[in-house]
């Protein structure tokens, strides 16, 4: 047994079909009178919603919420949240969304309650990422962790299957990079494991009904389990990767955390061969080996995009991209090596299948 510390992050979860309805005694318990609700403007319908169940707790909803928390967006919410006297910020939706109420927290130190529709898992994590001047910063603050988190997986019916697929293989990516984390340690390694696993079955049940209760039951609880694993432990190279896409050249999250991850677990299987048999097992695939083609399999078969050149990116970003990445050294089971990481890129453009 490998020496180990492990830090357990609090939050209260509340999970199950129709949980939703337990926000007000929720908000209660929070200590909160006064809920700023927060959306994007597509999800503007939950955000009512949820602002009928507070009723006079309802401060009011801010719908602007976008990717990657524009540092403009997070300051106005900030001001609106301040206008209206809340006490708290109650933030229904994907990662966007979640982090706003973040950016929020960050500045004012108002607890977030969370309400995941989608996979993306950043409900359970005290990072954050605020995007200025082209360039995604993230960082970490306890202030910004929600202190509850509703989980019903009767809100993720209506999430459309591709997006369903994606976001849950962006939460498939903090379980793999967990599993090779310098911070790793055993109970980490489990819930990597179990996420992974659960994500595996139900991504195809959803690809063939959308409406299956059981298997959209399995993703929300997948993602959870990958959301504790990215909060808990650093991550690595994909995740540096997804962020300079995303932060620097505007590539929609979820999308591009499905495209990059097969070809960086493919960067470091030699080095984490651990990892990959854990992430192999998971995904019912015998020889660790596979893992990230079979993380590449997962994606194509279910109809996600696996070419970044598929969501947006251009072929002569590619070398800044790779710039970029190479700033700011950060721990990986594999030293960054330019050109590696440039045919990295190129493989992801082109949408090579990992050998």
């Amino acid at each position: 047994m490998r020496a180990f510390t492990y830090n357990g992050l609090p939050a209260r979860v509340v999970f199950g079909a129709g949980s939703l309805s337990k926000l007000a005694d929720e908000i209660t318990a929070l200590g909160a009178t006064r809920a700023l609700v927060l959306s994007t403007p597509e999800q503007r319908a939950s955000a009512e919603r949820v602002a009928d169940l507070l009723g006079a707790r309802s401060a009011g909803i801010f719908d602007r919420a976008v990717m990657h928390v524009p540092i403009e967006t997070a300051r106005e919410a900030r001001e609106v949240a301040a206008k209206l006297g809340a006490d708290c910020a109650v933030a229904i939706g994907g990662g966007s969304t979640t982090g706003l109420g973040k950016a929020i927290a960050l500045d004012s130190g108002l607890p977030i309650l969370a309400i995941p529709t989608t996979y993306a898992g950043s409900e359970m994590t005290p990072i954050y990422g605020i995007t200025e001047g082209g360039l995604k910063k993230t960082g970490r603050d306890l202030r910004v962790l929600p202190r509850t988190v509703i989980y019903d997986p009767e809100l993720t019916l209506s999430l459309p299957v591709g997006l369903s697929v994606t976001s849950g293989i962006n939460a498939i990516a903090h379980a793999a990079e967990g599993l090779y984390s310098t911070e790793g340690n055993p109970v980490i390694d489990l819930m990597a494991e179990e996420g992974i696993a659960a994500l595996g079955r139900a991504l195809p049940g959803i690809r063939a009904d959308a409406a299956d209760g059981q298997a959209r039951a399995d993703a929300l609880y997948g993602a959870w389990l990958c959301g504790i694993v990215l909060g808990t432990v650093g991550m690595s190279l994909h995740h540096k990767l997804c962020h300079t896409l995303g932060g620097s050249f505007n590539l929609p999250h979820a999308e591009t955390h499905t495209v990059v991850l097969p070809h960086a677990l493919a960067y470091n299987a030699a080095a984490a061969p651990q990892a990959m048999a854990r992430i192999a097992r998971a995904l019912s695939v015998a020889d660790g080996r596979e893992a990230p083609g079979a993380v590449f399999d997962l994606a194509q078969k279910n109809g996600a995009p696996v070419a970044l050149r598929d969501i947006g990116m251009k072929a002569e970003d590619l070398d800044r991209a790779c710039d970029i990445a190479m700033q700011n050294q950060y721990p990986n089971p594999r030293a960054l090596e330019r050109g590696a990481i440039r045919a990295l890129l190129q493989d992801a453009w082109e949408g090579r299948r990992p050998a």
